[in-house]
């Protein structure tokens, strides 16, 4: 089955939303979510720059396209579905309640604005650029809103375009609201504009809406969940977005949905082995091509892509042969191999660390093959609701019925014992390098976790065809 898809709900409806503005002025294009999108004069002079044109060569899900062929949708279309959600959020709002909310012009652009922009600084291969390559060369934290905050000034400069500053600060506040480096609560006007693109304060925003019906499409994936329903009973009360209490379950689908995405495809066993290697290229390549330099400079920042890998792989440069020998074994499927996973169990998540190389090295048994650090990779996959070990739900507030002036939020026990009673997985994975040390490295993996939990916590054991596998 495929994603869920009505095409009487799309966006594409908007003509009603926007009956008080000229279309003609309006350019549109064609999505194969949400049907046509209408894009306005302002948000085209930002569409039209080579910073955000750039987003046509970030393959929105990285190198999951390596594991599922049709997974090749990019950046730029998200962005696009991004903004055509926030503006049917936004206009809905206004619609239900302008009077009450004081929703103006300068905040539907504002909001519109946001949606387009909100992934401009993203890095190449997703966030493997962000999370497994830039924190092994740089000092300093490094995060793709921040870097969107200094590209959408940089837009702005560069390119001469007449916006009110007052506008663009609130897109640069709204990008980075579900951040480390979002502004406190009580310090913004009209707060709730501030959860529709990117929300700090539950996760339920129309970023996660766009990518988890796009995603699930592009892998083949069956996706009930309808996003339509909660835009739909959406209300602000007490200056937070909130919803209507039937609607829960949708919600937990939301969160379920999400998860279900980043076990099955985000975080396939495959695809975080091609990660690892791609990220082993990208280390071993950054001291001649300087790659993490371009991080340091935003109005240079847009010359990387995902096209940095045919840079490494066609150059014929010897500082690069590594890199290069690693993108071919990539391309000749020749990955590190898959060793054993186990989940953490539920009583050590609260105090788990990262397991190390070193850990598995360090555990091998006296005699055969010496193993070595760089002989061994490790994935610790993390898997949760949006808020980690807690649940999302908590953050939440429902009203009854329309007539209601009560917001509540539901505890789980008032609706289902069939939810879940833990919100997290943490799951270690472990890779050989070299195929031929497939047994050394897994007979070391399971000591490991006898030292560590005084159990094989692993489901099964490598198989032994794969431990015996030569080159």
């Amino acid at each position: 089955m495929g994603a869920y898809c009505n095409d009487n709900l799309h966006p594409s409806s908007m003509h009603g939303f926007l009956s008080s503005e000229d279309l003609r002025l309006y350019k549109h294009v064609h999505d194969n979510v949400h049907g046509n999108i209408y894009l306005d004069p302002l948000c085209l002079k930002f569409i039209d720059t080579q910073e955000f044109q750039r987003l046509r060569d970030l393959k929105q899900l990285g190198l999951a396209h390596l594991v599922y062929p049709g997974a090749v949708h990019s950046r730029f279309e998200h962005s696009l579905g991004v903004y055509s959600l926030a503006s049917e959020a936004v206009h809905k709002l206004k619609n239900y309640q302008g009077l009450e909310l004081g929703i103006d012009h300068f905040d539907i652009q504002t909001v519109k604005l946001a949606g387009l922009l909100h992934d401009v600084g993203h890095g190449p291969f997703s966030h493997l650029f962000e999370r497994e390559f830039l924190p092994r060369v740089l000092a300093d934290h490094w995060s793709h809103e921040e870097m969107s905050v200094k590209l959408v000034d940089c837009i702005v400069d560069e390119h001469h375009i007449d916006v009110d500053p007052e506008m663009i600060k609130r897109v640069k506040e709204m990008i980075l609201a579900s951040s480390n480096y979002s502004l406190p609560k009580g310090s913004r006007e009209k707060r709730f504009l501030y959860d529709i693109v990117a929300n700090g304060q539950n996760g339920i925003d129309v970023d996660k809406f766009d990518y988890i019906i796009r995603d699930c499409r592009a892998c083949g994936l069956g996706c009930n969940f309808q996003f339509q329903r909660l835009m739909e009973t959406m209300r602000v009360m007490g200056d937070e977005i909130c919803y209507r209490a039937k609607e829960y379950l949708t919600i937990h689908k939301l969160f379920a949905t999400r998860a279900d995405l980043h076990r099955t495809v985000y975080t396939h066993s495959k695809v975080k082995a091609i990660e690892l290697m791609v990220a082993d290229a990208l280390l071993k390549a950054n001291d001649y091509l300087e790659i993490s330099s371009y991080t340091q400079d935003p109005s240079e920042y847009w010359k990387l892509d995902d096209t940095i890998i045919k840079t490494i792989e066609t150059a014929p440069n010897q500082e690069l042969k590594e890199s290069r020998d690693l993108i071919l074994r990539i391309r000749s499927r020749n990955l590190y191999q898959f060793c054993n996973e186990y989940a953490v169990p539920k009583d050590r998540l609260e105090n788990f660390k990262d397991v190390t190389p070193q850990d598995i090295v360090c555990s091998q048994k006296n005699g055969g093959v010496i193993l070595k650090v760089e002989d061994v990779a490790i994935s610790n996959v993390r898997i949760d609701l949006t808020r980690g070990r807690h649940n999302p739900l908590e953050r939440i507030n429902f009203f009854k019925d329309y007539e209601s002036d009560d917001k509540f939020p539901i505890p789980d026990d008032r609706v289902s014992h069939l939810l879940p009673t833990s919100y997290q997985d943490m799951i270690v994975r472990v890779y050989s390098k070299k195929p031929e040390l497939v047994g050394a490295i897994s007979e070391a993996f399971e000591n490991f976790q006898l030292q560590t939990y005084g159990i094989k916590a692993q489901v099964h054991s490598t198989p032994e065809k794969k431990k015996q596998r030569r080159l």
